[in-house]
């Protein structure tokens, strides 16, 4: 389905927009340019803003036609030198040489789908990638009786609660989706 819908153009949730709470973030100075790593980062949007702005990005996806146009996106906007896009599956993260470690890990819209087992082990891989004291910022899907996909807040702490704090969430609506959807921010305790 995900390589269909970037073949046809019909990838909804590739908006080419960066989304105003990761704009906020940078914008705030709350965390000082570093190395991000954008989970599922499609055509690239999030981790070229990101690298617009001083980081240093690495995106992972799992479509090919995706990190293609992300590495050209990179390359048009003069930012091929400070991202790294690869093929690779989220889900595997524990084998993949991603370099790191990630002062800022960013997903949105990938791990809410994962099965409890995939994604405790996706926290644990994270908090390996991720430096003590840097953030994690989710965007996930709430499950609804129209759509099961998702995951409530209190699903997303426990998941994490081994490895990150919880300090923010926003919870809305998606749209484009259909779907309640939320926000979290997430910083990476000291210990553990």
């Amino acid at each position: 389905m995900f390589w269909w819908r970037y073949l046809t153009g019909k990838a909804r949730w590739d908006t080419n927009i960066t989304p105003p709470e990761v704009v906020e973030l940078v914008q705030s100075g709350q965390l000082p340019p570093g190395h991000a790593l954008d989970l599922g980062c499609g055509t690239g949007t999030n981790a070229v803003y990101l690298a617009q702005h001083g980081w240093e990005a690495v995106g992972i996806d799992f479509v090919p036609r995706a990190i293609r146009a992300a590495r050209r996106r990179a390359r048009q906007a003069g930012v091929a030198e400070r991202t790294r896009f690869l093929v690779a599956d989220i889900a595997r993260l524990g084998s993949l040489d991603l370099g790191g470690p990630f002062d800022l890990g960013l997903d949105i819209g990938c791990g809410h789908g994962f099965d409890v087992e995939t994604r405790r082990q996706y926290a644990a891989d994270l908090s390996r990638l991720v430096v003590p004291g840097g953030l994690l910022m989710l965007y996930m899907l709430r499950p609804s009786p129209e759509h099961r996909i998702g995951l409530e807040p209190e699903d997303v702490e426990a998941a994490f609660a081994p490895y990150f704090t919880l300090q923010w969430t926003s919870l809305g609506d998606d749209l484009a989706a259909n779907s309640r959807s939320a926000w979290y921010r997430l910083r990476r305790n000291e210990n553990g």
